[in-house]
């Protein structure tokens, strides 16, 4: 059978990010920060002409993305889509078939970021608590909808929803959780969430890694806004 069309591009795509290298680099990339050439061929262990060619096939099949700035060029993965995709497989990686039993580094499973937006046990834990709020007024397939009282909820956390609802990307969707097999907030809302918790310092962001710190003032309002208690 001849393969074409999508088939052709899913197969392609799929190869891209075969390599073990080229994992190593593409999931390195997964804590929404940039990084150089030089960066990435540590990560990926393997020399800077070795990594120059991953990253332009990576690139060719738009799974990251350049940044010149002076004389450095940054890479970064190409949207969220990228980053769900990779979560996914890390999903998959994970026999389904046994019992689940979490194989995330420790200081990840509190707390991290999912490209842009919470994941691990604070990120699931919120959005557990936004379901049974009723802040949610239709979730179909993936997608959420706000009810009215959803809309003052994130209103009243300092989130502009109009500003939000512009950006040329879903609103709002539920991410299944890697290191907890349960639905954390992504899209537009969940990285404007993720902002609001680094602004109000419920958390600190590592810049080394995906790792967030959840802050002792941030323990005392999550366990007083939403019974939330680590």
């Amino acid at each position: 059978m001849k393969v074409d069309g999508q088939d052709k591009v899913i197969s392609r795509i799929a190869a891209a990010i075969g390599g073990p290298a080229r994992v190593r680099i593409l999931y390195s990339l997964l804590d929404g920060h940039a990084r150089t050439s030089t960066e990435l061929a540590a990560v990926a262990n393997v020399t800077p002409s070795t990594t120059s060619v991953h990253l332009n096939r990576l690139k060719t099949e738009r799974l990251v993305k350049v940044v010149v700035q002076g004389k450095h060029r940054y890479y970064s993965l190409n949207g969220s889509d990228v980053a769900n995709a990779l979560e996914a497989l890390s999903l998959i990686a994970g026999d389904s078939k046994k019992e689940f039993v979490p194989t995330t580094p420790t200081r990840l499973i509190l707390a991290r970021t999912c490209y842009d937006h919470l994941a691990g046990k604070l990120g699931v834990a919120l959005f557990s608590h936004f379901a049974e709020l009723g802040w949610f007024a239709k979730r179909a397939g993936k997608e959420c909808e706000l009810s009215v009282s959803g809309s003052k909820g994130f209103t009243n956390l300092g989130i502009d929803l109009p500003q939000t609802r512009a950006t040329r990307r879903r609103f709002a969707y539920e991410c299944l959780d890697w290191s907890e097999r349960k639905p954390h907030l992504a899209g537009a809302l969940g990285a404007a969430l993720l902002s609001v918790a680094l602004k109000k310092k419920w958390i600190e962001q590592d810049l080394d890694s995906r790792a967030l710190e959840v802050t002792n003032s941030g323990r005392r309002d999550l366990a007083a806004r939403f019974g939330i208690k680590f």
